[in-house]
């Protein structure tokens, strides 16, 4: 059967290994094992939202708000831009692919870091464009420039802070760079993690409502799934112009987050006293990380997320060390698919990440050892 030729250079997103796959594969007991591959919040879900949901299983049979009116007007009052500025997405990946359907087509090019979220590739080659990346893996807009005007783009990605890698521009970088782009080429900055940019360097700070009035060009992306910790629920969204906003509605199928999830948002956002303890004990465990590295040699990227990026150059091969920490109940990011040997691994709680620590000198011992017979 044949199928759409742009599928042909199409590839999966490979999402984290959930922790049924380790009880199966690896039969370790479930309550020993730490996912930290996707970049959850460790500390949960906020206990108002949890007892909101309680409250409303009784009414999972009707559908949604379709029009999303009590989330969209609380999201306009956080950032002070009226509702028909938002659209809400399955995630925010949903609403990346809304703006890449109404941009682009075989004839258009994508730009976006060498090493950067994956969907905007996968989302970019679906429509049939050219991908266009630059040579650093981490953001440098230089390049971005270079490329930009020797290529030209119909949608330029900027991810702030990058996932997979935790990097960040500074926000006046990032508007000297915006202000060189033309206004037929959209701009998305994707914002996920940017509750934590915000609360680690002032100076990486995107306030969205400035952004798309200085730059009518640019969609700002939020999500529920990192800060607010919904990630299960899948709720994102994008801000813009009202005349870009009202055009991805004709691309935005009917009752596209469920009433749990709507319910969800809206109190999330009324708990932002939960959110901010989460980030500050987000960082106040990263720089265990950091030390840990430090002791072991090894080199880190500077992360402004909830996650790290631990460099092993030729100590020691990425892939193994995610592999042996999988068999004893510890998920992680190996980043060898992005060229990197390299692992991203997500900041959980201190009894968490202390079994980690012990954990990877465990395995450090066990790959010596191997190299040794």
């Amino acid at each position: 059967m044949k199928f759409n030729k742009v599928l042909d250079n199409c590839k999966i997103y490979e999402a984290g290994k959930p922790i049924e796959l380790v009880v199966r594969d690896y039969g370790v007991d479930p309550k020993d094992i730490i996912k930290l591959a996707s970049n959850e919040n460790p500390y949960g879900t906020s206990p108002k939202v949890v007892e909101k949901i309680a409250n409303l299983s009784k009414n999972m049979f009707m559908y949604p708000d379709d029009s999303m009116y009590e989330l969209k007007e609380a999201l306009a009052k956080k950032f002070n831009l009226t509702s028909e500025n938002f659209i809400i997405g399955s995630g925010s990946d949903q609403v990346i692919d809304f703006l890449v359907k109404a941009k682009c087509d075989e004839n258009s090019k994508i730009l976006v870091s060498k090493t950067t979220f994956a969907m905007y590739e996968i989302y970019g080659r679906q429509a049939g464009a050219t991908i266009l990346k630059t040579k650093d893996d981490e953001h440098n807009l230089s390049q971005f420039e270079e490329l930009y005007k020797k290529e030209g783009a119909d949608i330029i990605f900027l991810c702030l802070p990058n996932n997979p890698l935790g990097e960040c521009l500074d926000k006046d970088e990032v508007y000297k760079f915006l202000a060189k782009i033309d206004k037929e080429t959209l701009v998305i900055v994707d914002g996920a993690y940017q509750e934590y940019a915000k609360y680690k360097d002032v100076k990486k700070a995107i306030d969205p409502a400035d952004l798309i009035e200085h730059f009518p060009n640019t969609v700002y992306l939020g999500t529920f799934s990192k800060a607010y910790a919904l990630g299960g629920m899948r709720v994102g969204y994008g801000i813009g112009q009202i005349n870009i906003i009202k055009t991805m509605y004709k691309l935005r199928p009917p009752f596209n987050i469920s009433t749990l999830s709507l319910a969800a948002a809206i109190e999330a956002l009324k708990d932002e006293e939960f959110v901010q303890e989460c980030i500050a004990l987000n960082f106040s465990e990263m720089k265990r990380y950091e030390e840990y590295a430090k002791k072991r040699g090894f080199s880190y990227i500077e992360s402004f997320t909830n996650f790290i990026t631990i460099k092993f150059d030729s100590d020691y091969i990425s892939s193994e060390v995610a592999q042996k920490l999988l068999e004893k109940g510890i998920i992680v990011r190996d980043l060898t698919g992005y060229g990197l040997n390299a692992i991203r691994i997500t900041i959980g709680s201190r009894e968490q990440n202390t079994k980690v620590f012990n954990t990877l000198d465990e395995v450090f011992k066990d790959l010596q050892k191997q190299e040794n017979i």
